[in-house]
């Protein structure tokens, strides 16, 4: 079976570290960590079965979106050995929005 590298973009690390410092706040560091660790290694899962989620085309050529407990969105593009993490966006944010802008600067 293929393995795909997964990579984060500056862009998600970003995110991740919001989302962590959001949830910190909002319940502990314990549980910022967990769930921010949780959606690391679900995306890291993209290693082995990249397509999933659904495609996005009409947003951005190659965006493919996923939801993680349905609470958080994870945009992502591949290529022919990559997984880029293009995104997280959590409880609600207007990710398409943020992505075609995003992607096209």
């Amino acid at each position: 079976m293929k393995q795909y590298s997964v990579i984060f973009t500056p862009e998600a690390k970003d995110q991740l570290v919001s989302l962590y410092h959001f949830i910190s706040i909002a319940a502990s560091p314990e549980v910022a960590e967990r769930y921010t660790n949780s959606i690391v290694t679900y995306c890291e899962s993209l290693h082995s079965f990249p397509l999933r989620g659904t495609c996005r085309d009409d947003v951005h050529v190659g965006l493919r979106i996923t939801n993680y407990k349905k609470r958080a969105v994870i945009a992502f593009a591949v290529n022919d050995n990559q997984v880029s993490i293009i995104g997280i966006y959590y409880g609600g944010q207007d990710y398409e929005s943020a992505l075609q802008f995003e992607i096209d600067d």
